[in-house]
């Protein structure tokens, strides 16, 4: 089973983001979600969302309906492939592995098959910036890259003040800063792209409830943002629901 770390207590978040903003959260919609996707990878992109799910022997890239979470495309990796997060950059999707060390890149309409390129980290997750790929690994650092060729140009590591804050997960860029899943906490990173500072944190505590046996696996995860419609949608592992939040200020 992937990734055995334990979780992230809760007095990193009680000591090292006291004086950093706390954002909560507003239910907006609820719309369903396949609970045997092992959500990876989110993005939004014409009405759709593009969804990697991982597990070994059930990694898949999937294109699926918003308001009805019918899965209408799929494309399955092979067993040995642990799927990771993804991106679109212009007319390609791109979708990064755990372990493999290899993504993939795929036609977004058809999900044929076009490049594969290599990295010398783990994959977790992926967005971009317009600009530049941005990538994780699991650690306090995000990676960038060229969105042509793949090659790493710069980095930076991310710190809430001069605390480094690890398991940096699945990606999202919005209105300018990087929104970084926390693994195994119920936090939202969000971070400035270019000093690596955690600039707040979105508290999404009690969005749905989890049976504690199945805490572990079942976290939150999954970040993609409608830039037209200015929409903010959320999920986790293995969830039976994808929720549209409005991020509130906590008082």
């Amino acid at each position: 089973m992937k990734r055995t770390l334990l979780a992230i207590p809760c007095i990193f978040f009680m000591t090292v983001v006291y004086a950093t903003p706390i954002y909560t959260y507003r239910i907006i919609n609820t719309y369903p979600h396949d609970a045997q996707a092992f959500t990876q990878g989110l993005i939004y992109h014409n009405d759709h969302l593009y969804e990697s799910t991982g597990l070994w022997g059930r990694s898949s890239l999937r294109k699926v309906e918003l308001k009805t979470g019918k899965v209408l495309q799929i494309k399955n990796l092979p067993r040995q492939i642990f799927g990771e997060g993804i991106t679109r950059w212009q007319n390609q999707i791109i979708q990064l592995t755990w372990r493999s060390r290899i993504g993939f890149v795929y036609r977004t309409e058809t999900f044929e098959n076009l490049d594969r390129f290599a990295y010398n980290t783990e994959g977790w997750g992926i967005t971009h910036d317009g600009q530049k790929l941005i990538m994780s690994d699991g650690t306090d650092k995000l990676y960038f890259l060229k969105a042509k060729t793949f090659e790493k140009i710069g980095q930076i590591q991310v710190r809430d003040k001069n605390q480094p804050v690890f398991n940096l997960n699945e990606l999202e860029y919005i209105e300018g800063e990087i929104f970084a899943n926390v693994w195994q906490s119920d936090y939202i990173a969000r971070i400035s792209p270019t000093t690596g500072q955690v600039l707040g944190w979105i508290d999404l505590t009690g969005l749905l409830e989890i049976e504690p046996s199945k805490r572990h696996e079942n976290v939150l995860n999954g970040i993609a943002y409608d830039n037209l419609g200015k929409r903010l949608f959320v999920t986790g592992k293995l969830w039976p629901k994808l929720f549209q939040i409005q991020i509130i200020k906590h008082k």
